[in-house]
């Protein structure tokens, strides 16, 4: 009964998302186009807001229609099954889409550095990623996780088997807050700015300073198919969706302002935190190709993959 009820609602929310590439649209009209958010809306999204308010989309020829997810697995399948064009994901759901057979592909970076850290009381016992030993992190369970507080532990001299892990789900403020565990795993760009502006200070040690390399967090994702079938709308896609981060990078109010229009139920003053530690890591640039290989190899050490990952597949390079 269980499993029936899930297949209905993954029919559900496939049925639910229109708007899809080659809608049928009059000669010259703009190309209806989904695009599929990694996570609820956030200052991390902002320039893909930004972009639609000021009409780069439209400029390219697009109607831009986004979504959030139900869960983080669902854009990779709604973009394998072609009832979305495009998604943000982060780069790890990417390697595990296409280890599963989803045929995914990367056509631009998001975001320029992981967001991922350990994040610890800053008036606590743990100083740096080896004095984690012997002390109390709170994880959520996802192995993602696992391999954060592998890396930076190991990367600082630390055995990773001394750390007492806790599974707190995704309640590593509320966790911190009361005292429960010592650090948390968590981005730096949300988790460590809500404990700050809560007046909890924190150090924040990020994964690619403790032996991750700087792998880009979230990517613009858009099918084979897609890509295949009309590079054109993909081209058009990076273009304007790199445009919207131009103007967040040079006009971060406004971009809040378009953020915001879109989604008023956000704190203003917790996106514009969000997006004043995010700046410098927003801005457009191609993807590193010798990065992406370091970053599939540190996955499948710390068994985010089970097998090499081809680079070159799963991304779009610049020749």
């Amino acid at each position: 009964m269980r499993r029936a009820v899930a297949l209905l609602a993954a029919v559900l929310l496939l049925a639910g998302i229109a708007g899809c590439g080659g809608s049928g649209a009059e000669p010259g009209a703009p190309q209806g186009v989904t695009l599929v958010l990694d996570f609820v809306p956030n200052a991390v999204h902002s320039g893909i807001y930004a972009g639609r308010r000021e009409g780069y989309y439209g400029d390219e020829g697009i109607d831009l229609t986004i979504r959030q997810p139900g869960e983080s697995t669902d854009a990779p399948k709604l973009l394998a099954a072609g009832r979305a064009d495009f998604a943000i994901l982060d780069i790890h759901d990417l390697g595990i889409a296409r280890e599963r057979g989803l045929a995914v592909v990367g056509t631009m970076p998001i975001v320029q550095r992981p967001l991922a850290a350990v994040i610890a009381r800053g008036e606590g016992p743990v100083r740096r990623p080896r004095e984690l030993e012997g002390h109390t992190v709170g994880v959520t369970g996802l192995p993602s996780d696992e391999a954060v507080v592998d890396s930076e532990v190991a990367a600082d001299g630390g055995d990773p088997a001394e750390v007492d892990r806790v599974t707190i789900g995704f309640n590593a403020v509320p966790s911190m807050a009361a005292d429960r565990v010592e650090a948390v795993t968590g981005f730096w760009n949300a988790e460590g700015v809500a404990l700050r502006r809560q007046g909890i200070p924190v150090r924040i040690f990020k994964v690619n300073e403790y032996g991750a390399p700087p792998y880009p967090e979230l990517i613009l994702t858009a099918s084979e198919r897609t890509i295949e079938d009309d590079p054109g709308l993909v081209d058009s896609m990076v273009a304007a969706t790199t445009r919207g981060y131009e103007f967040v990078t040079e006009n971060p109010a406004k971009g809040l302002d378009a953020l915001l229009a879109e989604v008023p139920s956000l704190d203003r003053a917790e996106q514009a935190a969000q997006l004043r530690v995010l700046g410098p890591d927003l801005h457009p640039a191609p993807f590193d190709p010798a990065v992406l290989r370091e970053w599939a190899a540190w996955n499948l050490d710390h068994g985010l993959l089970q097998r090499p990952l081809d680079v070159d597949a799963a991304f779009l390079l610049n020749p």
